[in-house]
């Protein structure tokens, strides 16, 4: 029973029993088959992946097919923990009936065991058409990178009284509509706190203090696998992965132009009788 699959009905009882959801991200089938090793409760095909996998700027260029691709790789590496995909830009926002079908080819298609959709009380009708359907619903408000844009960039919300109710009321209506998680990300801790509280459904945060009921970061973030550039305030680094990278192809490069590899030791012998015979 140890490799049981985790369910929405475990995710909330998480929740009730006061225990930290651990969520993720991954994008193939080695990464996920580790976190999922690790014991990650959650692993997210987020469509981060745009600017960490595929090299966007923004995430908005991601495609049904790219997430596609990606989530039926890392549902080929996880046997326990739930995998949950995100829906990419403009694949729910023109209509319920729209994000459904698109909701629908994702489960079907990749294998994983719910979606993830980016917005408050404009994503409501999305949302009730999708879990009516028996599909399981992340929502996912505050920095919504698929906004960034109308948001005016990569900026805290919910930092002034009218925004703050807004993210409150927008997480009590997504728990209402049925979705079975709430990401919030970059909203002020005592505000994620606050929701944490009233809303019945688990909070994953990102960014959002330590009041949530869980927490997600991109792995490509917390184990270093990018040199410089900008770092995320709510970015803990747990490992220098660049560095370590950079110095093993480094010795790598190093060896193959010197001759020192392949050596004996990683090469294949032949009977040198037969070898003359060749002459």
């Amino acid at each position: 029973m140890a490799n049981k699959r985790i369910t929405t009905a475990a995710i909330r009882q998480m929740k009730k029993d006061g225990q930290p959801v651990v969520m993720i991200t991954a994008y193939d089938y080695p990464w996920a088959k580790m976190f999922d090793a690790a014991g990650a409760d959650i692993i997210l095909v987020g469509d981060s992946l745009g600017n960490v996998v595929l090299g966007y700027d923004s995430t908005l260029p991601v495609t049904m097919e790219d997430m596609l691709h990606h989530a039926k790789a890392v549902c080929r590496g996880v046997e326990r923990a739930m995998v949950v995909v995100d829906m990419p830009f403009m694949s729910y926002q023109v209509s319920a009936k729209d994000a459904l079908r698109s909701a629908g080819r994702l489960m079907k298609e990749s294998g994983a065991q719910a979606v993830k959709l980016e917005g408050g009380r404009e994503s409501l009708a999305a949302v009730r058409a999708i879990v009516a359907a028996g599909i399981p619903v992340v929502a996912h408000i505050g920095l919504t990178p698929q906004s960034v844009y109308q948001l005016g960039g990569f900026k805290v919300q919910g930092k002034d009284g009218a925004a703050a109710g807004r993210l409150l009321e927008d997480a009590t209506q997504l728990a209402e509509a049925g979705a079975f998680a709430v990401v919030l990300e970059c909203v002020p801790s005592a505000l994620a706190a606050l929701i944490s509280e009233r809303i019945p459904v688990p909070t994953i945060g990102i960014g959002a203090g330590a009041g949530c009921d869980g927490q997600v970061l991109v792995y490509h973030d917390m184990l270093g696998l990018f040199n410089g550039g900008f770092k995320p305030k709510f970015v803990k680094r747990y490992k220098n992965l660049y560095a370590e990278v950079m110095e093993g192809v480094g010795q790598y490069v190093d060896e193959v132009r010197s001759r020192r590899f392949p050596s004996d030791e990683y090469s294949f012998p032949i009977d040198q009788e037969i070898l003359e015979k060749l002459y």
